[in-house]
């Protein structure tokens, strides 16, 4: 045990030691939150590329959605964004100046994401929303929860919002987890929001009525979607077609039925899935 509190010391040390991705002066990052991906590669490991001359805009108030097949470079796109990891070709712009030149807490501070994968504190449900805006009231986050449908749930626990939820959150079911980190997400109110797979957990009708809050909280924001259910993203701005690596085409849903033939094989098997019965 002792020897593993050790080792756990010198990772932590290390990365303490990490300089910033992008040596430099930096600026605080402000301002419309308008992206360009120019010619944009990366690559996990040396001489196997993630991504190839990526290139797409996004401005303020429009929906970009990234598709395609698993291993295609969606969630990898999600991580640059994020500054997670930086590109090894290109440039990504926002507001004009490559993403290197902000500060990282600036950069980051201006994202609402929410996961696939969900992340909850061995901690109340009111501090897991509270995370996402330390400044907010009750009422915020009552308010939140209710626009991510988690609140009945929430008070018909024993504890209410004083409810201390297991490591990850396991004492809840996955579309309630899931709905917990929209509400935190609804609640951050940022200038970008990122939803990978957000709704990959929930039924039908919760998914119906978190669109809804979703449209409410997009308005005016910079957003990206990652999604494998194509019905959600039909009316996105702009719609990134991934195919190995490269952005096959781009444009909106029933442009790309008739000039992508990725996007047009996902579209008919994701119907072919959503009419199967036994």
């Amino acid at each position: 045990m002792a020897s593993l509190a050790r080792i756990g010391e010198d990772n932590v040390s290390e990365l303490e030691a990490q300089s910033d991705m992008s040596p430099g002066p930096k600026v605080a990052a402000a301002g419309p939150a308008h992206f360009s991906f120019e010619n944009v590669g990366f690559a996990y490991r040396l001489g196997h590329p993630v991504l190839q001359d990526v290139s797409f805009t996004a401005r303020p108030g429009t929906i970009t959605a990234f598709v395609g097949a698993s291993g295609a470079g969606k969630t990898t796109l999600a991580n640059l964004l994020l500054r997670f990891a930086d590109c090894d070709a290109g440039a990504i712009l926002l507001d004009g100046r490559d993403v290197g030149e902000y500060t990282a807490e600036s950069h980051i501070a201006r994202f609402s994401a929410v996961f696939q994968d969900t992340m909850l504190f061995r901690d109340t449900l009111r501090n897991n929303i509270w995370i996402g805006r330390p400044d907010a009231t009750e009422a915020e986050i009552v308010k939140a929860a209710k626009a991510a449908q988690i609140h009945e749930t929430i008070m018909a626990l024993p504890n209410g919002y004083d409810e201390v939820v297991g490591p990850s959150g396991q004492t809840l079911s996955g579309g309630e987890r899931q709905r917990v980190t929209i509400a935190r997400a609804i609640l951050k109110d940022a200038d970008v929001i990122i939803l990978d797979e957000a709704t990959s957990a929930l039924d039908p009708e919760n998914e119906r009525d978190i669109q809804k809050s979703f449209e409410a909280l997009a308005h005016g924001k910079t957003v990206f979607i990652i999604a494998h259910r194509l019905s959600t993203i039909t009316s996105a701005d702009n719609i990134c077609v991934l195919n190995h690596g490269r952005i096959e085409a781009h444009g909106k849903h029933h442009e790309l039925i008739k000039v992508s033939p990725t996007y047009h094989a996902l579209w008919e098997n994701y119907g072919a899935v959503q009419n199967w019965q036994i």
